[in-house]
């Protein structure tokens, strides 16, 4: 009778040899392993993404403060001496030679002997 009732689960049991549709256990711990390494990576090469920008716009503000210093000579013959109202006119005003404001504090701007003009400091 045994053989009988494994004759009838045998033949109730689909056939394992056909196309089977589905993903073993295996293939889709391999995939979430795979995604895993890949989003790892991802997030170690995009991280200092934000570090760079920042020295990039820190860099770029610095130039845009020297040039605004030359077009002031440009305009009024001379450079402004420390503390001059002279300086509010690179930011404000209808002839504004800054259009925008650096992102950085306590720049320092030197004329050089050649008459180059520098701006150094730390943006923050």
């Amino acid at each position: 009778m045994s053989h009988r009732l494994r004759a009838v689960a045998c033949a109730n049991r689909p056939d394992r040899t056909k196309n089977e549709s589905g993903f073993t256990l295996i293939e889709l711990l391999v995939v979430i392993v795979i995604l895993g390494v890949l989003s790892g990576i991802v997030v170690f090469a995009v991280s200092g993404i934000q570090d760079r920008g920042n020295a990039a716009a820190c860099k770029t503000d610095k130039k845009s403060v020297e040039v605004a210093v030359e077009a002031y000579f440009a305009k009024n013959g001379t450079y402004p001496p420390a503390g001059d109202p002279g300086w509010l006119e690179l930011t404000s005003g209808v002839n504004q030679l800054l259009r925008s404001r650096p992102t950085g504090t306590g720049y320092t701007i030197a004329l050089g002997i050649n008459g180059s003009v520098t701006a150094s400091g730390a943006c923050t």
